[in-house]
């Protein structure tokens, strides 16, 4: 016979089920509060610190001798004997290379004949003409004055004889024009005797010294330029060239320098030129030398910008020394000028500062909550800022939320992470 279930106490199973259901809704419902209640905002920190910190223009450069020689073919030759080979120290004076001069020499004979040639043409203008025009000239003078006298005598004569009756005037009118072209060829050739040259024949002869003069230097300094030698002591850095090797005019035969100081060129970008000043610290670096720092200052400012690549930018000198000779010519460096450094003072990452529209503030971590602080600062790098005022030594300040999605703000609770 089918009968209600009893438990052990006698209570009716069913009953016993609806208790146990009540019990874990009610274990639900005060369970549901501690599950939704907000935890702390989880932080990143860094702490105020007291220490050095630089304001810095990171950029690069390009290393050059102070002292430099290059040394360009005066002509199509070839190079007959080199005397040194790359890196070796030479002295002033010294033989470096010889090209094969013998063009050079004739180039220069024939200018040097130029000049000689040029030298009789004006010495001609001087003097009228060469001697055997003068002489030439001297005895067409004496003829024609001759001739002009003897027609001056007959004229005079038919005059005469024309007052007596005995001439005609178509005679005396023959001894008149006789006369008058005997006195214009003495007059043609006492004028060339006395003005030779015309001005514009006069200017030719000139300019035609001027420019043998011209040859004849020019012949001579390519022909010294055959022989290099070392204008001062110093180092062959650069020799592109071989023994033997045809070159042409303007190629480059040598390069030396004076390695011991070398000159820095860096290319500052526009916006950084204005925090340039003289005497401002540099350090250079190689990366063929890594931890090899170069001392020095900035020598000149820029007075101009100009393009470099895609880049404006001004150029910066500065002058290092290199008496180790491990720094080489035409090599690409970095270069970081310090335009101001402080130290002993506060300073603090610079992503925990942040800004508004009036002043810098930052999060300052008290007691588990954040606190905004507004805040003074001074230099600033990439990395560090100085604090002036606003936030004591060893002050714990917010970087940034660890919690996706949840920024920080002023009073909210937080819990330091790593």
């Amino acid at each position: 016979m089918a009968g209600t279930n009893h438990n052990s106490n006698g209570r009716p199973a069913s009953k016993r089920r609806t208790w146990l259901s009540l019990g874990a809704i009610a274990v639900a419902l005060a369970v549901i509060p501690v599950f939704t209640r907000p935890g702390p905002l989880r932080v990143r920190t860094t702490t105020v610190g007291r220490g050095p910190i630089r304001s810095l223009i990171s950029t690069n450069g390009k290393v050059e001798p102070i002292r430099n020689f290059e040394a360009h073919s005066p002509a199509a030759t070839t190079v007959k004997h080199l005397f040194v080979k790359e890196g070796d120290h030479v002295r002033q004076g010294q033989l470096l290379l010889q090209l094969d001069d013998a063009d050079l020499r004739s180039q220069a004979a024939r200018a040097r004949a130029g000049i000689k040639a040029a030298q009789a043409d004006e010495a001609d203008v001087d003097t009228g003409g060469t001697r055997e025009e003068m002489l030439t000239l001297d005895a067409q003078l004496v003829k024609a004055r001759s001739a002009r006298d003897a027609a001056q005598r007959n004229l005079d004569a038919l005059h005469r004889l024309q007052q007596q009756g005995a001439a005609s005037a178509g005679e005396v009118k023959q001894a008149e024009d006789a006369l008058q072209r005997a006195q214009a060829d003495t007059t043609l050739l006492e004028q060339k005797k006395k003005d030779r040259y015309s001005r514009p024949e006069v200017a030719k002869v000139q300019a035609l010294g001027v420019e043998a003069e011209a040859l004849y230097g020019a012949a001579e300094d390519a022909l010294r330029k055959s022989s290099v030698r070392a204008p001062f002591d110093g180092i062959v850095y650069a020799l592109p060239i071989k023994q033997g090797a045809y070159v042409q005019t303007g190629d480059l035969l040598l390069q030396e320098g004076d390695l011991s100081h070398m000159l820095v060129r860096a290319f500052v970008d526009e916006p950084d030129i204005g925090r340039l000043a003289p005497g401002e610290k540099i350090e250079v670096t190689w990366d063929a030398l890594p931890g090899r720092i170069w001392n020095g200052v900035v020598g000149t400012v820029p007075s101009t910008v100009k393009l470099h690549g895609a880049r404006n930018v001004g150029e910066v000198t500065c002058t290092l020394d290199n008496h180790d000779l491990r720094l080489l010519p035409n090599v690409n460096v970095g270069v970081t000028v310090i335009t101001a450094e402080h130290s002993g003072v506060l300073t603090l990452l610079r992503e925990a500062v942040r800004m508004d529209d009036t002043k810098p503030y930052v999060y300052q971590v008290v007691d588990g909550q954040l606190k905004r602080r507004e805040v003074e600062v001074s230099l600033q790098n990439l990395t560090q800022v100085e604090i002036t005022a606003g936030l004591p030594e060893s002050s714990v300040v917010a970087l940034s939320s660890a919690d996706a999605n949840k920024p920080l703000v002023d009073g909210a609770r937080v819990k330091v992470v790593p």
